[in-house]
């Protein structure tokens, strides 16, 4: 147990005075609970009386009556203790012991009262009782406020992921975000199963990981003595169910990539697929504009959205520009008919990373990332990919070369992938064995994995299909302007934590004007200090050798960062 601090020490003084006061700091009985703080203002009648509990998040005493502020799950609410209607009788303890010195910021509590107006028109309770339902031995990390100026404030990203926690009760505005999340979840089955569609669910360990070029998550299962993957996508198992006769499925799956993390990226993400028989990409593709038509009314009641400096619209129809274009446009250069190495010397032309591993449709790939993603601001579709980028795509039925594929762009962003399904098992497993060659041969992308079961599956006849995967996370950042995926995950995945080290009071200045720089000239970074030359050496000292700051030698001199 790591040492406690100065308050959390006095919080469990409390807690001991408590129990001997007879008072169980966790009672484990009902808490009758009959308004919530946004019930209380809504439905608000003079001399009601409620029964309401929360956080206790702010406290104003005043000899014998105190205003406070009760925090749920819907808001805050003012309560007002008076020591006498607290503590009818003789017995002032109630009030003067419990409430005014052993009740702190953060504790839950529940009130039963009645409700009034006070003299400035605010909408409050008048304490009768109260109970404490659950005493909180670490502070909340509250911001302060002087002369107007809040200081202070829970911001540290690092700190409000990892303590999800403590950022949704100081930062009740996060929650927004999270209730959008589910808006959106529901917008979409609502949409689904209006169309008939059947939800369903897959396996999450998979003996092959399959439906996707991705790296995956590997197991053991110790009773079967079978290694298995977490899944990097559904597709084929609902693919196997459009075989079994559903006519149209969909899933909201949690798959799994171990592979790099950043703004975009967590290795743990949600993923909605959806396959519909006797279909293809083209009305998939008018399927999906009315669906995030759809979806982005009934989360902001607005088909457009502020994503950073853009204002995106979600209004169907949506723009369509084969990749083939696309890179022509941007590019200069014309895909069509070439071979892999005319690819390859227009990539590096064009000033594209690419290496001797990258097959045809990895390059081109390549060219496409590099050189056109990044212009589509507006929801727009990017269709006809090349065969070699779809193994599990239709093959174009007007040009050989390509498959009948898209992906929806938005703020230079893919957030829809879909296809015309392959369902001609012959030329499915001749696509399979190509892209054993791709892995042979070096890509990391490509599929190392035949799915026989998945072949023989399309052998039995699987009608024509079409399918569509949507990013769950990567939308939702888009309907609440969020440029970091971490914002819309509860529970985002994080680097052991440090640590905590405890720094001088110079140490801690110096690394905050640091934090706020993330990379600053060393001669900049002492003169913002203010610190002599020996406290400074110590200081520099101190945070390099507790692996807080380094300092690196570069051509412009020397720099310190943030480790």
């Amino acid at each position: 147990m790591s040492q406690l601090s100065e308050q959390e020490l006095v919080r469990r003084e409390k807690l001991a005075k408590l129990r001997a006061l007879g008072i169980n700091p966790y009672p484990a009985d009902l808490y009758p609970v009959n308004h919530t703080s946004n019930e209380v203002k809504n439905q608000f009648e003079e001399g009601k009386p409620v029964v309401i509990a929360g956080r206790l998040m702010m406290v104003k005493v005043q000899g014998k009556a105190s205003f406070a502020q009760l925090q749920d799950s819907e808001g805050k609410i003012q309560v007002y203790f008076n020591r006498d209607e607290v503590c009818p009788g003789e017995d002032k303890v109630k009030y003067n012991e419990v409430f005014k010195k052993l009740l702190d910021f953060g504790d839950f509590i529940g009130i039963e009262g009645e409700l009034f107006t006070t003299q400035v028109g605010e909408k409050s309770v008048r304490v009768k009782d109260f109970t404490l339902l659950s005493k909180a031995l670490k502070p909340l990390p509250l911001p302060k406020e002087k002369d107007g100026v809040v200081f202070d404030a829970f911001t540290d990203p690092e700190q409000r992921y990892r303590q999800r926690y403590a950022d949704l009760v100081v930062n009740p505005h996060v929650k927004e975000v999270f209730i959008k999340r589910t808006k959106l979840f529901n917008a979409m089955r609502e949409f689904f199963n209006s169309a008939g569609y059947f939800e369903v669910e897959t396996p999450v360990l998979q003996p092959i990981p399959g439906g996707a070029a991705a790296r995956p998550f590997m197991t053991h299962h110790n009773a079967l003595d079978v290694p298995l993957y977490m899944r990097i996508a559904n597709e084929l198992y609902l693919k196997r169910l459009i075989v079994g006769g559903f006519e149209g499925v969909y899933e909201f799956s949690k798959n799994f990539r171990n592979e790099g993390m950043d703004r975009t990226h967590n290795p743990e993400f949600t993923a909605m697929e959806i396959y519909v028989a006797y279909k293809d990409y083209n009305w998939m593709m008018s399927f999906c504009e009315r669906l995030l038509e759809y979806c982005a009314m009934a989360v902001n009641g607005t088909t457009k959205v502020k994503f950073g400096e853009h204002e995106i619209d979600f209004k169907a129809p949506y723009a369509r520009v084969t990749m083939a274009d696309s890179i022509k446009h941007f590019t200069g250069f014309d895909i069509t008919g070439k071979t892999e190495e005319e690819i390859r010397q227009a990539a590096k032309d064009l000033g594209v990373e690419v290496d001797e591993t990258m097959g045809k449709g990895k390059l081109i790939d390549e060219i496409f990332g590099e050189k056109c993603e990044g212009n589509y601001i507006q929801p727009t579709y990017i269709t006809d990919y090349p065969k070699e980028m779809s193994p599990l795509c239709k093959e174009h039925r007007e040009n050989p070369e390509l498959t009948e594929r898209f992906e929806l762009m938005v703020c230079g962003k893919e957030i829809a992938n879909a296809y015309s399904e392959l369902n001609d098992p012959i030329d499915q497993r001749e696509r399979f064995e190509h892209q054993l060659k791709l892995a042979a041969k070096g890509d990391d992308e490509a599929t190392e994995f035949i799915d026989h079961d998945f072949l023989r599956a399309l052998e039995y006849g699987m009608p024509p299909t079409s399918g569509m995967g949507i990013g769950m996370d990567r939308l939702i950042m888009f309907l609440t302007n969020n440029q970091s995926i971490q914002e819309v995950l509860f529970f985002p995945q994080m680097r052991p934590e440090k640590k905590a080290v405890a720094l001088s009071d110079e140490g801690k200045a110096v690394l905050d004007l640091l934090k706020k720089a993330e990379k600053i000239a060393l001669t900049d970074l002492k003169t913002q200090s203010g610190l002599s030359n020996k406290k400074w050496d110590k200081t520099i000292k101190e945070l390099t050798k507790n692996n807080l700051a380094k300092v690196e030698n570069t051509d412009d001199g020397l720099f310190v960062e943030v480790v």
